[in-house]
């Protein structure tokens, strides 16, 4: 199980061997690595440094100067075109790793439009439905909610309540961001809390799944924590990391 790829076809095309399938939670696209501001759509098309100032900005939380910095710099070129480009030779590199079968669904950084033409049979995309494998249900929840990022696929809290409430009772539920505990949302290299879902949170209470499984956030306070019978795990930050999470039972 694999969460935020961004951009990892090296390991990817490893992370299922030896498993029954390879599960993965989203976000395949890099646009920019926190980490290594050289790597990514961004500075590919606008270099290094600006790179490093527009991090710093939304750091800093500064949010509409790193959206002013984002408008000059797209200023007088096409920026759909150019971004869909870029992640259309991602896609074709991320799905052309993943073994069969995958089981898919998308982060908040992925553009889901685009999935159909990459995602080979080998590979299920799954969003607000449910799959059996090995004995055990699984429900897939995809995309992350909205906040001043303005990520790609960011979703009304009502719409993504609607997707868990149509999973319903599973053994695992599999979403690309975490259910909103304070713990588990807190990301310590970026210093800010990224966004769970309280509906994700209602639903374990409620459902109590065996797991719940969730990425997004890359260095979490908390990775693992137990909320009643629910082992709530970050699977990530396959970028990183390039170790792929095994579930067993």
């Amino acid at each position: 199980m694999v969460s935020d790829v961004h951009g990892n076809a090296r390991d990817l095309a490893a992370a299922g061997e030896g498993a029954d399938a390879l599960v993965c939670l989203g976000d395949l696209v890099l646009f920019l690595d926190y980490a290594d501001h050289s790597r990514g759509i961004f500075p590919d098309l606008f270099g290094t440094e600006n790179a490093d100032r527009l991090v710093e900005l939304r750091t800093a939380r500064r949010f509409e100067e790193a959206r002013e910095l984002g408008r000059s710099l797209w200023d007088g070129m096409d920026k759909n075109a150019a971004i869909e480009g870029a992640v259309r030779k991602q896609y074709a590199e991320m799905f052309a790793a993943f073994p069969t079968p995958t089981y898919a669904t998308y982060g908040n950084v992925d553009l889901p439009r685009l999935w159909p033409e990459f995602a080979g049979p080998g590979t299920t995309v799954l969003d607000g439905e449910r799959v059996e494998m090995g004995g055990r249900v699984f429900g897939f929840v995809g995309g992350g909610l909205r906040t001043a990022m303005r990520t790609p696929f960011e979703i009304s809290d009502e719409e993504y309540a609607a997707k868990i409430e149509a999973v319903g009772e599973v053994d695992v539920l599999c979403t690309h961001i975490p259910p909103d505990v304070a713990d588990l949302c807190y990301d310590t290299v970026a210093r800010r809390f990224e966004r769970g879902s309280r509906a994700l949170l209602e639903a374990i209470h409620r459902t109590r799944p065996r797991y719940s499984l969730f990425g997004h956030v890359h260095q979490p306070l908390t990775r693992r924590m137990r909320i009643g019978r629910t082992e709530c795990i970050n699977v990530g930050h396959f970028n990183a990391t390039g170790t792929p999470f095994a579930l067993e039972w």
